[in-house]
């Protein structure tokens, strides 16, 4: 139990025994570290139950605590705060209890709740992973691991968007432009080739643009009627109509993307359970824009456009089919929610992760759920996340003017590289070593650097200032990783197994500020489930790493003056690397052992 799983019922009964009155909770904070003590009470709260002198308050719970409580060994008031000292024999039990749990602070999976469906990446298919695609797999990559951690069943998966007018472009760009052109001919990866094509078609569609206001058109009449939009329309309802060459130009284009996207998926380090794809999904939604029809959801408009009025919610209305009857984000959303709980009916609940400028699209998505008449609508969330900037600007793709995934991989490696040859870290590595251990400094430091801001925010993305070992950054925990497998590697003894000793051993301030920290470990894993945050477990293991830098600055590990000391304190640096690595395994980054 943690100290305030044994502290709140016994201050409860303080309560009840001072003052005659029942408290339905206890408040907790950290104490501060000006004061002596390990947990504090805060008493303020308890002043709408108690008329009385916080400080008398206070006073008298920690007598009835230090009395009745055999792990209280002392207490002290400061204002409306009761700052508890908990016995050194708890955390050293704690300790006992954990030492050969390898899966510390992660949870079994609870087979009597629902799965969690994640969904993240969802690409499109004209063109390839950039910058924000790069935040986006991180991000639902590790809340579905952190998810899975906190006992629940998870399926990771992706709604490819394989068709639609943005498709069409690329396909049509090529079909003009292309000249044959296949990834083998140039040696470009799949979605590379296709993206470029996307770019040509901007190019030439404001050509066109420019020209038709050349002739005294509108701007706006300009940008709806150039002949290349006009084309690209026209191919969708083709596509749309199964029209064969129309097929099958999709499907050789397609299938180009969805090989580069494998590379850079693995480059990444991120993997899927299942995978869906609009075009399949769409057609499903299509079908409850029909059921909504008959049911009164929605509404037929004069030109044959289907909608649904949303303004009794505070919303507007929201189109959900074409007049022409081609399906739009939404008809595909709706289908795709539907067909996933077709597919596995153990999911009672699905997290989206899109940018937050999709906010008001989920809001529409979740209450035409509901409206439709399924209970598990009520179970569906947005992760939402900030857009991540660059010291250049914006990125646009149609402009072409992204940082491609798999080159900002590289790159990082590249810089990683280049910071520890300055560093000269890496005596007597082989080039195989170094370029494997460049790959996973840069790769921990951009997926650090990303999910250690919380997803709300804005990120400016700057990879220089990723790369540093010093600060809370991948690459310091990283080595402080490495540096406790260094300690480990010299122990001439074996340290696997708990020892009765240890638990009526004295602490070290610093040993119990260490084991103060990895007690934590499992609510952090819980809260970051609850709240859909890896950067609650990024800082987590932050402070944990400084806690045990602090302690290796001013404890002796290997030179110990007796067995038993040495003993636990390699037992406790084996444990801080161990609760590391499996922080950073729900982030998706490794660890390595020498650095």
């Amino acid at each position: 139990m943690s100290p305030q799983e044994i502290l709140s019922k016994h201050v409860k009964q303080a309560i009840q025994t001072a003052y005659s009155l029942e408290i339905d909770a206890v408040e907790f904070q950290a104490t501060r570290k000006e004061f002596a003590g390990d947990i504090t009470v805060v008493i303020f709260p308890m002043l709408r139950f108690i008329k009385g002198n916080p400080v008398q308050i206070g006073e008298t719970v920690g007598n009835y605590l230090v009395e009745h409580v055999d792990d209280v060994k002392a207490f002290n008031v400061v204002k409306g705060f009761l700052n508890i000292e908990i016995s050194d024999v708890y955390f050293t039990r704690f300790f006992n209890a954990i030492l050969e749990d390898e899966t510390y602070g992660f949870s079994a999976i609870n087979k009597d709740e629902k799965a969690v469906m994640v969904e993240y990446s969802s690409p499109n298919t004209n063109k390839p992973l950039h910058l924000g695609h790069v935040r986006n797999n991180l991000l639902g990559y590790s809340v579905a691991e952190i998810l899975k951690a906190s006992g629940k069943k998870v399926y990771k998966t992706q709604i490819i968007n394989d068709r639609g007018i943005h498709i069409c472009k690329s396909m049509l760009a090529w079909k003009r432009l292309g000249i044959g052109e296949t990834p083998e001919s140039t040696g470009l990866k799949g979605d590379k080739l296709v993206g470029n094509y996307y770019v040509k078609f901007d190019q030439e569609y404001k050509k066109e643009v420019e020209k038709l206001i050349a002739n005294g058109i509108s701007t706006e009449e300009a940008k709806k009627n150039a002949p290349i939009l006009l084309e690209a329309q026209n191919m969708l309802l083709k596509w749309e109509a199964g029209d064969a060459e129309t097929v099958a130009l999709w499907k050789k284009m397609n299938g180009w993307v969805y090989d580069g996207f494998d590379v850079t998926y693995k480059n990444l380090g991120v993997d899927f359970d299942t995978l869906y794809y609009e075009s399949n999904t769409y057609l499903l939604g299509k079908e409850f824009v029909e059921e909504g029809l008959r049911t009164g959801v929605f509404e037929e408009e004069e030109d044959g456009s289907v909608w649904c009025d949303l303004t009794e919610d505070g919303l507007d209305k929201k189109i959900v089919q074409r007049a022409d009857g081609t399906a739009v984000y939404m008809t595909q959303d709706i289908g795709t929610a539907i067909q996933r709980i077709k597919d596995f009916p153990d999911v009672g609940g699905m997290v989206y992760t899109v940018g937050n400028e999709q906010d008001y699209h989920f809001q529409v998505l979740f209450l035409i759920l509901k409206k439709l008449g399924f209970d598990w609508a009520k179970n569906l969330y947005h992760l939402s996340y900030g857009m991540v900037d660059l010291p250049s600007g914006k990125m646009k793709s149609r402009e072409g003017t992204v940082v491609d995934a798999d080159d900002l991989i590289d790159d990082m490696a590249k810089t990683a590289g280049e910071i520890s040859e300055e560093l000269g870290k890496l005596d007597g590595y082989s080039e195989t070593e170094k370029q494997e251990l460049y790959k996973i400094i840069g790769l921990g430091a951009l997926k650090y650097y990303i999910l250690k801001v919380d997803p709300k925010k804005r990120i400016l993305f700057d990879p220089k200032e990723s790369i540093d070992f010093q600060g809370n950054t991948g690459p310091f925990i990283q080595y402080t990783y490495a540096r406790i497998q260094s300690i480990i590697r010299k122990a001439n003894f074996d340290y696997s197994k708990p020892k009765n000793d240890i638990i009526e051993r004295p602490l070290h301030s610093k040993e119990k500020e260490l084991l103060k920290q990895l007690q934590l470990f499992p609510e952090v894993i819980q809260n970051a489930a609850t709240q859909h945050s890896p950067a609650l477990v990024a800082n987590y293991t932050y402070e944990l790493v400084k806690s045990f830098n602090s302690f290796y600055q001013n404890v002796s590990i290997l030179g110990a003056d007796n067995a038993l000391d040495k003993l636990f304190r390699v037992q406790l640096s084996n444990k801080v690397a161990l609760t590391i690595k499996n922080a950073f395994r729900v982030l998706g980054i490794e660890v390595p052992e020498r650095m």
